[in-house]
């Protein structure tokens, strides 16, 4: 069975809406609510602009009430948006019936992406782009903290937290983590403070160095 092998550790949501202008306004929000609990604000106000134009060319082409999903994938330094929909009907911003409407979109599309595309699927097609998040070891950071924040968070029940609870759940997560990991050190006889000040430092000449 053909398929991809992924190489890298990766971060994967998706969010199911229905194909109507007040359905585009929750997306734009759930979004923008998991890039930041994923840790990733910079790239907030790129994101909920490209959400917006993918979905509403959902609701200009495929037609409202159309059943649609979101997928935000962060990989390495990029994150990565696909729209998919049962329409197989492929958007071009050269097309004379499709300049008007929705060439603005994909124009923004190739304006804000550093890559996009569409792709032909098995019930419809997707229409997807990649924006970068940044370069260098604090994205990493951020990303390894999320990854082990979902696992963390899974672990101890808190996956059943829904709306601002569960980001909120994320950050009681991160204490409860934070203070594992200082009852692990104490255990093996080394200082918790130290840990906490060498933590610290890394921190500061890391955020300095950004």
């Amino acid at each position: 069975m053909p398929g991809y092998e992924v190489t890298e550790p990766r971060l994967r949501c998706v969010l199911p809406f229905e194909a109507a202008p007040a359905e585009v306004r929750l997306l734009r929000k759930a979004a923008i609510t998991q890039l930041s609990r994923w840790g990733m604000p910079v790239v907030a106000d790129e994101a909920e602009l490209l959400v917006t134009e993918l979905a509403t060319n959902v609701v200009k082409h495929v037609g409202e009430g159309a059943p649609a999903s979101l997928i935000l994938e962060w990989r390495g330094e990029r994150l990565r948006l696909e729209v998919h929909d049962k329409s197989q009907a492929v958007p071009s911003p050269a097309s004379a019936d499709c300049a008007a409407e929705c060439g603005r979109g994909l124009h923004l599309l190739a304006a804000l992406a550093v890559d996009w595309g569409t792709v032909l699927t098995a019930v419809g097609k997707a229409v997807w782009c990649e924006i970068p998040i940044g370069a260098g070891r604090p994205c990493r950071r951020l990303e390894r903290a999320a990854e082990v924040l979902e696992s963390y968070q899974g672990a101890s029940g808190g996956l059943a937290l829904r709306g601002s609870r569960r980001g909120t759940g994320l950050e009681e997560s991160a204490v409860e983590l934070i203070a594992d990991l200082l009852h692990w050190t104490a255990a093996r006889g080394h200082d918790p403070d130290d840990i906490l000040d060498r933590a610290q430092m890394h921190y500061e000449a890391e955020a300095d160095a950004a």
